[in-house]
């Protein structure tokens, strides 16, 4: 049988270990081998998973924007990463 979910709350996990519990729901969903009342308790966490993975990786993308510019928001000598 597929692992369980954590019970961990979503607030209190990294990034890191949301996005595994996330792989881990995709991976039970797509196996379909559980029932229909635990597939959509799966759903919502995993929904509530991708939403908190959105979260961490926004404010990321907020730090690396401060780090890379001035007060003034012009550049700062360094330039952003591409696709963040």
């Amino acid at each position: 049988m597929p692992d369980q979910p954590s019970d961990q709350p979503i607030p209190e996990m990294s990034f890191e270990q949301a996005m595994k519990e996330l792989e881990g729901v995709v991976t039970q969903l797509e196996n379909g081998e559980v029932a229909l009342e635990q597939s959509i308790a799966l759903y919502e966490r995993g929904a509530l998973l991708k939403k908190h993975c959105d979260a961490k990786l926004a404010e990321a993308e907020e730090k690396v924007r401060l780090i890379t510019t001035d007060g003034d928001g012009s550049a700062a000598g360094l330039k952003p990463a591409e696709g963040l």
